[in-house]
């Protein structure tokens, strides 16, 4: 019989590590709180907002804190941008 393989981590929280998630908009209000619970829960995030500065800014932040964040400047009103990302 298979290893059923779970979503849960030692501390009985459930996990994900392994996945890979988008957030948009992600350095300020819900997208910046999606992107700390998604990466705290253990995701790859990969984000993007209009701003180059406050992008930095918390990508700092967010390795500083050791979650797997990424991101790029990308406004999504411009389909070349949208297509793009």
């Amino acid at each position: 019989m298979a290893e059923k393989k779970s979503n849960s981590s030692e501390d009985g929280r459930w996990t994900l590590q392994g996945k890979t998630a988008l957030v948009t908009g992600g350095t300020k209000g819900i997208g910046h709180a999606i992107v700390e619970e998604l990466a705290g829960f253990g995701a790859t995030v990969y984000t993007c907002c209009r701003n180059q500065e406050q992008l930095d800014q918390c990508l700092e932040k967010w390795r500083g804190k050791g979650y797997k964040v990424e991101g790029c400047v990308c406004d999504l009103t411009l389909r070349p941008q949208r297509e793009m990302l």
